[in-house]
């Protein structure tokens, strides 16, 4: 089966297409060169004829790596976000359902009350 896919856009670089075994885990990281203020990540899928949906919103000041997976559950995939310039994302015990193009994008910080 094949996850994942090859990003290098704008200092963003993220894991290769991967092989994963059904039943498997899949994790892909996630790294940029952008510098320290770019600490938030998403997690993007797109499964074959779908749209892309976020599947994970990570951050370094979030308590207890408790990041944000909206609809999507916890006991299917994770994330860690221990450094700004890097993170990892897993798709647990791969089907072949989860067989799509999976994404990082980073982004920086804003403070809204200037």
């Amino acid at each position: 089966m094949t996850i994942g896919r090859s990003v290098d856009l704008n200092d963003v670089s993220q894991t290769s297409m991967l092989w994963i075994n059904e039943g498997q885990d899949a994790t892909m990281n996630c790294s940029h060169t952008k510098g320290a203020t770019y600490y938030q990540m998403y997690w993007y899928r797109q499964l074959p004829g779908k749209t892309m949906e976020l599947i994970v919103f990570t951050s370094t000041t979030q308590r207890n790596g408790e990041h944000d997976f909206g609809a999507f559950s916890k006991e299917k995939f994770s994330a860690t976000k221990t450094e700004a310039e890097r993170g990892t994302f897993t798709v647990k015990e791969v089907q072949p359902e989860d067989k799509g193009l999976y994404f990082c994008a980073v982004s920086q910080h804003s403070d809204t009350n200037q």
